[in-house]
């Protein structure tokens, strides 16, 4: 689970983030949502604990701060974070070893398969396209076997095929009991997999729905009637 309780962060005079209350809850893909300079990416960086706040950040339980914390919570970030000379392997070694993972070998030989990069096993960071670079930090983030994912603009780079692969992921996962909170601008991508949505505007959480309260209105609608149809974001 992951629980935001009062966020907020200032950048000097300027409050980025206002006291919002957010949760992810397991078995639920959770979306945020948010024209830009809503305040998402502060929120993101701050449940990463990439910045300093006012508030609580609390995953599985645990203080968003606490190696607790981060043993069970995985990060996929809209750009990924590699190490351009090593190898799809060696970074399945690193953070394996890193996290003291029991059975990481087993679990990356079926994401490698599964995101079809096997021929590419040895092949270094720099040379892999921007959907097989997408794809390693997604299969990293996973072979810790995270209970709680927070993913930053998942589809970037990746062709149709490989979208639909991902989506079909996240709820198996969902289904496993992971809490997943996706941030995303394409919101017709995420339209069938979500179950909790929260959209944010000016710093602060102005409207939660849930799917099964939205009756007809697809999340596009519900988006720009509670954002007044702000030209600023994506939802193709």
């Amino acid at each position: 689970m992951i629980e935001v309780n009062g966020l907020t962060k200032a950048y000097g005079a300027f409050t980025a983030v206002e006291n919002i209350d957010l949760i992810a809850k397991p078995k639920e893909i959770t979306i945020l949502l948010g024209p830009n300079g809503a305040g998402k990416s502060t929120t993101i960086k701050s449940i990463v604990n990439l910045l300093k706040f006012k508030g609580t950040i609390r995953i599985c339980g645990y203080d968003n701060r606490t190696i607790q914390a981060k043993r069970c919570f995985g990060y996929i970030p809209e750009a990924p974070i590699l190490y351009d000379l090593l190898t799809i392997d060696e970074h399945v070694e690193f953070i394996g070893r890193a996290y003291r993972c029991a059975d990481y070998k087993a679990l990356a030989d079926k994401y490698i398969a599964l995101f079809h990069l096997e021929d590419k096993r040895n092949s270094i960071a720099k040379e892999l396209s921007k959907g097989m670079r997408q794809k390693l930090s997604m299969l990293l983030a996973l072979i810790i076997s995270p209970r709680a994912l927070l993913v930053d603009e998942p589809m970037v780079g990746l062709d149709p095929a490989s979208i639909e692969e991902t989506l079909r992921l996240f709820q198996d996962l969902k289904a496993d009991g992971v809490s997943i909170l996706i941030s995303t601008h394409i919101i017709d991508v995420v339209e069938e997999i979500w179950d909790v949505a929260y959209i944010m505007d000016k710093g602060q959480i102005i409207n939660r729905v849930k799917r099964e309260d939205t009756q007809e209105e697809t999340l596009k609608e519900t988006f720009f009637a509670s954002t007044e149809g702000d030209s600023d974001e994506s939802a193709d």
